[in-house]
């Protein structure tokens, strides 16, 4: 097992992405767009872009990679550490995509997916276990539903820790994780909406001994284990250019504390930092964290 290889399974996609020079969009107003890009993006695409420049092997899994997209995506993991040989190439559709319009704080992604999933088709691999064995941690998301639970029990049974978001107390994702990041998205919504934090944090711990981390954007996160106390950390203080992918930096950096073996404090602090940088550039898949700045905002 290698001590610095990981597994990605879940979306990657082509992002473009919209930096807005005077604040965000209003109605019946014009805006003047700053800066603008195509790259990969997607859970899985940003948080593999990352873990490439904080030195980890990786091989990603999950979308089917269109016509459009296909070109970027090959050519700017040409030169980075990030295998796409699991991923399947077609040549029935441009590929998913997405756009996002950011300014500072506040973005707006928009897309396709509702109707992609309202099809009932699979636009996404199945997960395969030679992909995962000879990698120390990997990285589930929870979209594609009977296959990320798939790939969640194939890392179960290969001795693989993995980092999940967004998934439920009640998952078979959460359950088995060694980490589950839930966003502030996940928590004011659904069977969560209105609930305090520390309620959350109750429920996730009493279906999983791995670590749950309920982050709220800028707000104080939450950290904890079943049956510990419940922790706090303040992010790190950044000047915020842009907030596309800090959630997927910070999924990464909890892989690479897996990979590292960093106990609970010192993961959610790297993770943190990791997503601190993410935010204070844009955009990020061409300015990701490396390792020596991550070190110096910590010890900073």
């Amino acid at each position: 097992m290698s001590d610095n290889r990981a597994y990605l399974f879940g979306q990657v996609l082509g992002t473009h992405s919209f930096l807005l020079r005077d604040g965000f969009l209003k109605p019946d107003e014009y805006s003047e767009i700053g800066q603008q890009y195509f790259l990969p993006g997607g859970e899985t695409g940003t948080a593999a872009t990352v873990l490439s420049s904080l030195g980890v092997s990786v091989r990603m899994d999950g979308t089917w990679i269109g016509t459009e997209v296909a070109p970027m995506l090959k050519e700017f993991y040409k030169d980075k550490t990030v295998d796409l040989s699991s991923l399947t190439f077609t040549q029935a559709d441009p590929g998913v995509m997405d756009y996002v319009v950011i300014a500072g704080l506040v973005r707006s992604p928009m897309g396709r997916f509702e109707t992609l999933f309202a099809e009932g088709k699979r636009w996404w691999n199945i997960p395969k276990e030679s992909d995962i064995e000879g990698c120390k941690a990997a990285a589930v998301d929870p979209f594609f539903m009977k296959e990320s639970d798939l790939a969640a029990e194939m890392c179960l049974k290969l001795g693989v820790p993995y980092v999940t978001i967004d998934s439920r107390h009640d998952s078979y994702l959460h359950k088995h994780a060694a980490v589950n990041v839930v966003s502030k998205e996940c928590t004011e919504a659904g069977d969560y909406k209105d609930m305090p934090a520390e309620e959350i944090m109750k429920l996730m711990q009493g279906e999983a001994e791995g670590l749950t981390i309920i982050t709220q954007g800028g707000g104080e996160m939450l950290y904890a284990r079943k049956g510990g106390e419940i922790k706090r950390m303040r992010p790190f203080d950044v000047e915020v250019k842009s907030t596309l992918g800090a959630g997927d930096t910070f999924k990464a950096g909890c892989v690479y504390g897996l990979l590292k073996d960093m106990p609970d404090d010192e993961l959610v602090r790297f993770a943190s930092a990791c997503s601190a940088i993410a935010i204070s550039r844009f955009p990020l898949p061409l300015n990701p964290p490396k390792i020596e700045e991550v070190k110096k905002l910590i010890g900073g």
